[in-house]
């Protein structure tokens, strides 16, 4: 039976305008929804980790701790979404309409087994695991089952990062951030609620993911089972076996999801690396991170939703208006980093305090970690930017190499020379996110100097 795949009104109109419209306008457009929903969430979290404070200061570092294995275990969920949606845009583009629905719906396929497959290797040794991953003893005694909460919300936030990939191809910016919106409201308020009136431990902070996430979950299925749209599901378009349909978007993925949990898995390394300094340092530097993506995640919805608009365009053979965004995007979030960052530097003593539990000692040390890290806010836009770039052209590789040398070549070699070669002590976790962060952007720069070199040449752009 033939596939049916057609495009909403609104759909045509925001093709046309990714396709023709001044690529600011496109860009702003896209991004500035994605970039307000990252940066309220990075917000929000913080929050979160002030209410994990309040149970406990070893609540707060078991929370920073098994967040990098959580992600790690995440990154295949959202490996498939980034690189299966680069596809999804490239034929959204190309206006295929019916290839757009059989990766759609195939690709929920793919997700839904790949996080029960996971599921089922991990829970039953999760001990094992926390401790292969070099988790403190007193970290898993702590976070045990809240991380085993948390395998459960990582199944469902497989799904729901196809659906919002799917929304982010076709430029539905601002349904994903009033969505998110309400999931990180329902999130926190379920958190509050369990930690400050029923006094709940560790275990229920995880519980409130798991209902937010499930909340997202029921807009998913809702807006993914839409007639014959080209972006909903239907069962008779998955097309697991057909090579033209799921072959590029595994082949896209495969890097996308090896560098996430590479990515992951090094910052675990790094956390693990500062129990040397005390576990309390292991939670500043986990704080640092937050307060770091106040600056970065705004950053990294402007990449989000630019990668989606360069491989529209790329699809369709707009290659100057590939540049052109790139271009728009490197802009707005350096200048984004520099005023964020600004700020937070600003009142960072005043920051510092919302998270210390009233431990003067710990405040310092979130003081002198964020001092350092907060320096590599403006060259992480420009990176974000030349991630956009790559993952709209499909080159996930480099991406891959890029984020790979960020954590294994620029972070965990220079950590272990600062602590065993200077006296920096605690410190040094904080400039080795510094040289981490400003030495990545620097070999971006150089790859962009020669992927739009080639690009020019190829396409014959002056």
């Amino acid at each position: 039976m033939a596939i049916k795949a057609e495009l909403s009104r609104r759909d045509a109109r925001f093709l046309d305008m990714s396709l023709n419209a001044p690529m600011w306008r496109v860009v702003l457009y896209v991004g500035t929804p994605l970039a307000l929903y990252q940066g309220l969430a990075a917000l929000f979290t913080i929050l979160d980790t002030m209410m994990a404070s309040h149970i406990s200061k070893e609540s707060v570092s078991a929370v920073a701790y098994l967040a990098q294995l959580n992600l790690m275990l995440s990154s295949v969920g959202g490996g498939l979404a980034v690189g299966a949606g680069i596809q999804i845009s490239r034929a959204y583009g190309e206006g295929d309409l019916v290839m757009v629905r059989r990766r759609v719906s195939s690709l929920y396929a793919v997700s839904l087994g790949a996080g029960l497959f996971m599921l089922a290797v991990i829970l039953p040794f999760t001990d094992g695991f926390l401790r292969l991953a070099g988790t403190p003893a007193e970290l898993i005694a702590v976070g045990r089952r809240y991380f085993i909460v948390q395998l459960f919300v990582m199944v469902v936030n497989f799904l729901n990062s196809v659906y919002i990939a799917v929304e982010r191809a076709r430029g539905n910016a601002r349904r994903i951030f009033l969505l998110n919106l309400a999931v990180i409201l329902v999130k926190l308020s379920l958190t509050a609620y369990f930690v400050y009136v029923l006094e709940s431990d560790l275990v229920m902070i995880a519980v409130a993911s798991l209902l937010s996430e499930l909340t997202m979950f029921v807009f998913a299925v809702r807006y993914s089972l839409v007639g014959d749209s080209a972006f909903s599901f239907s069962a008779k378009a998955v097309a697991l076996r057909e090579k033209r349909v799921v072959e590029p978007m595994i082949r896209n993925s495969l890097p996308v999801i090896a560098e996430k949990a590479l990515f992951a898995f090094g910052k675990t390394i790094v956390n693990s690396m500062s129990t040397v300094y005390g576990a309390l340092t292991v939670g500043a530097l986990g704080v640092s991170n937050n307060l770091g993506g106040i600056a970065t995640n705004p950053q990294n919805g402007f990449q989000q939703g630019s990668s989606a608009i360069i491989s529209q365009n790329y699809g369709a053979g707009k290659f100057r208006r590939v540049l052109d965004a790139f271009y728009a995007t490197a802009l707005i979030n350096m200048l984004l980093g520099a005023l964020i960052s600004g700020l937070e530097l600003w009142q960072l003593d005043l920051l510092s305090g919302l998270f210390d539990g009233g431990s003067e000692a710990f405040r310092r040390t979130i003081v002198s970690v964020y001092r350092f890290e907060a320096l590599g806010a403006v060259p992480l836009g420009f990176n974000a930017a030349v991630m956009a770039l790559l993952y709209g052209l499909g080159k996930t590789r480099m991406t891959l190499e890029l984020n790979f040398a960020r954590v294994f070549v620029f972070r965990i070699p220079v950590f272990w020379f600062l602590q065993h070669c200077t006296s920096m002590g605690e410190k040094s976790v904080g400039v080795v996110m510094m040289v981490s962060n400003i030495a990545v952007a620097v070999a971006a720069a150089v790859v962009s100097v020669i992927v739009i070199r080639d690009f020019k040449r190829e396409y014959h752009l002056n």
